[in-house]
C-alpha cells in the first residue's frame, strides 16, 4: 500500500477517516487507485464520491460527517440525526442522517444521507468543525414532520421543553414557519405542552382520563400551597374538589436511591396535608387505561368535597414556570 501523503493523513484525522473523491484527487491519487483500494477492502465507498479510509461499521459521527461531505458546504444537519447529536434520549433512533439544503441546490438523497431542500435554512444553526446543526427547535419540528405516530412526537416535544433544549416560543416559531406541511402531530403535541402537560406519559394519562364523565377540572402540573401559604410539591395532575393528586412514575426517574427518596418525601408532604396520591406507571396507563380511569373515578367519588377541608389551594401555572 502506498504511504499516505501527510496532508491526507492530517485531513483524514480531522474528518475521522472520511474523505471525498475531490480531496483524494487533490493530494495526488487517481480514480484507479481509489478503485483498487476499495476493491481490496482497505477503504470503503460509503456514499457517492465519499470514502472511509477504514473498514467496518461507521460510527454515528462518521455517518454525519460523510453525509455532510456528500451534501456539500451549504447543508445543515436536522431531524432525528440532529436530535441524536444534541443528546435527546426519547426521540426515535435512526441510522439515517437528515440534512436540508437551499432550494436551488440539486443534490439527491443517497444511502444514509437523506436530503430535503428548504426555502429557508435555519439562521440559528450551530456550527461545528465539520457541519452546521439546526437549532433544537428546528430539528424537533423537522423530525416530527417525518414521524407518523403521535407517541414519539409527544416524547420528543416534551423532552425538548422539559430538559431545556428549547423553549415554547422557539418551537411555536418553527411550527409557524413550517405552516401546515405535515405538522398536525407536532401541533397537537405542542398544544398539550402549552396546556401544562410536561411529558409523554402525562399526556397519555390525560387522554386516558379525558373520556370520563366523572372527572372534570383536572389541573396539570398546578401550583399547590397549604393553608398557611407554604409551597407544596407539584403533582403531575390534581383534582382540587376531592384533593386527589396523580403521579406518573417512570422507571428511569427512580433508578437511584436519591430519586426514590425524593418521591417518598413528595408523597409524605402531600399526604400530611390530606391529599391522596395515586401513582401510575406509563405501562399501566398504556395497557390498562380503563382500570386506571376507574381507580381515579372511584377515589374522587369517595372523597368528593374533601378538597376544601384540606385547605390546599391549587392554581394552574404556565408551562414556562418551574415546578
Amino acid at each position: 500500500m502506498t504511504e499516505q501523503p501527510p496532508e491526507l493523513s492530517d485531513l483524514a484525522e480531522r474528518q475521522q477517516q472520511i474523505v471525498t473523491r475531490t480531496q483524494l484527487l487533490g493530494v495526488g491519487f487517481d480514480d484507479m487507485y481509489l478503485y483498487r483500494q476499495t476493491r481490496r477492502g482497505l477503504w470503503q465507498r460509503v456514499l457517492p464520491a465519499t470514502y472511509a479510509l477504514v473498514t467496518g461499521t461507521l460510527t454515528d459521527e462518521q455517518r454525519r460527517i460523510s453525509a455532510a461531505l456528500y451534501a456539500g458546504a451549504d447543508a445543515q444537519l436536522t431531524g432525528l440525526a440532529a436530535l441524536i447529536w444534541y443528546g435527546f434520549r426519547y426521540s426515535p433512533r435512526t441510522t439515517d442522517v437528515h440534512l436540508i439544503l437551499p432550494h436551488h441546490v440539486r443534490r439527491r438523497s443517497a444511502g444514509h444521507a437523506v436530503i430535503a431542500r428548504a426555502l429557508e435554512l435555519d439562521p440559528r444553526a450551530r456550527r461545528t468543525a465539520l457541519y452546521p446543526v439546526c437549532s433544537p427547535a428546528r430539528a424537533v419540528v423537522d423530525a416530527a414532520r417525518d414521524l407518523r405516530q403521535l407517541r414519539p412526537v409527544r416524547a420528543t416535544v416534551a423532552e425538548a421543553v422539559q430538559r431545556g433544549f428549547t423553549d415554547l416560543a422557539s418551537l411555536d416559531l418553527e411550527i409557524r414557519r413550517a405552516r401546515r406541511s405535515r405538522t398536525a402531530l407536532v401541533r397537537k403535541a405542542f398544544a398539550e405542552i402549552t396546556d401544562g402537560v410536561r411529558s409523554a406519559p402525562e399526556t397519555e394519562l390525560r387522554e386516558c382520563l379525558s373520556s370520563s364523565g366523572v372527572l372534570t377540572g383536572i389541573l396539570w402540573n398546578p401550583r399547590l400551597s397549604a393553608a398557611d401559604g407554604a409551597r407544596l410539591p407539584t403533582p403531575d395532575g390534581y383534582l382540587a374538589d376531592c384533593a386527589v393528586a396523580l403521579e406518573v412514575d417512570s422507571r428511569e426517574y427512580h433508578l437511584s436511591p436519591n430519586d426514590w427518596a425524593r418521591t417518598l418525601d413528595r408523597h409524605n408532604e402531600l399526604s400530611r396535608h390530606g391529599v391522596l396520591i395515586l401513582h401510575f406507571t406509563p405501562a399501566q396507563i398504556r395497557r390498562e387505561p380503563g382500570r386506571v380511569r376507574r381507580m381515579v373515578e372511584d377515589a374522587c367519588e369517595a372523597r368528593r368535597g374533601l378538597g376544601a377541608a384540606t385547605g390546599v389551594r391549587a392554581e394552574p401555572i404556565s408551562p414556562d414556570d418551574g415546578c
